[in-house]
């Protein structure tokens, strides 16, 4: 293995250690401060997990369903749920970036390049976005899931670009992809998903859409643990939800990746467009409930 994948998945174990070692040291603290007790994580949030994060492995992406899954639940309150994704998804981001950076040779620079500048937007966006109010949250959210929603129809249209063989850029195709991925990364911290639009921007720029696994993945395996850790710190999270996330999620990618593998999923992404719509519509509303009473109490 080259020198710059055995320095990634080196940093990949210490972000994953420490991140581990925040979230147990910030719910000591919170509960030293007597700011409540978490409840016991729900099995049907495992679940969630499990199935998401399965997906999550296959390509699909976790940060729509699992939007769509907190929220149609009522479970996580709207302001809460950028947290409860980043942080919730982490661990098991983390091991799929293991998997896939081990597994699929991608030119180093275009790698580490990329992957650094998706994390430098998200410690940008999530100062911001953890201060956001909560009706700001709600426009924000809604809008990226009709954004996913419109993704998951290209890609079962046929509309997405196929990609090349090319597994790295160069020059100034190489400068506007990390461009594009420090605005992916902060994007993130709203809650943005990074799969789909990585792949479709890496395809465009003429690579090998396999090339965009470990790119996506492991921009996602540094940008979440640091994003989440700080929404944590503010605590604008589920702690519960979190914890049940990654307890059925770990499960979700080793099985994904070492027993299934791939899956036909055409008709599942049209589930998912289904769902994410809907979803979309209703943090909407709540949004324009939130402005009118706003504007009714005053």
């Amino acid at each position: 293995m080259q020198l710059a994948p055995t320095l990634l998945l080196a940093a990949l174990g210490v972000i994953g250690i420490w991140f581990v070692l925040r979230w147990w040291h910030i719910e000591r603290t919170r509960r030293a401060n007597g700011q409540g007790h978490a409840r016991r994580p729900s099995f049907d949030d495992c679940v969630a997990g499990f199935v998401v994060d399965f997906f999550d492995t296959l390509g699909i992406g976790n940060f729509a369903p699992t939007t769509a899954y907190l929220k149609l639940r009522g479970r996580v309150a709207d302001e809460n749920i950028p947290g409860t994704l980043n942080a919730g998804h982490s661990v098991a981001v983390v091991l799929e970036a293991f998997i896939f950076i081990s597994a699929v040779a991608v030119d180093p620079l275009t790698l580490v390049t990329m992957i650094g500048a998706a994390a430098f937007g998200a410690w940008s966006g999530v100062g911001v976005v953890s201060r956001l109010p909560r009706r700001a949250i709600q426009v924000g959210m809604g809008v990226a899931l009709l954004v996913a929603a419109s993704l998951f129809v290209c890609s079962n249209t046929g509309l997405l670009p196929g990609g090349g063989d090319a597994l790295g850029l160069h020059g100034a195709v190489l400068v506007f992809a990390v461009a594009v991925s420090y605005l992916l990364g902060a994007l993130m911290m709203l809650g943005v998903g990074l799969y789909a639009p990585c792949l479709i921007m890496v395809s465009l720029l003429g690579m090998n859409p396999l090339a965009a696994f470990p790119i996506m993945m492991g921009s996602c395996a540094f940008l979440m643990p640091i994003g989440g850790e700080r929404f944590m710190r503010a605590g604008r999270y589920d702690p519960s939800a979190v914890l049940a996330l990654t307890i059925g999620g770990i499960p979700g990618v080793l099985v994904a990746a070492f027993i299934v593998k791939s899956l036909p999923l055409v008709w599942l992404r049209w589930l998912v467009v289904v769902v994410v719509v809907y979803a979309a519509v209703q943090m909407l509303r709540s949004a324009v409930r939130e402005r009118r009473g706003a504007a009714t109490s005053r």
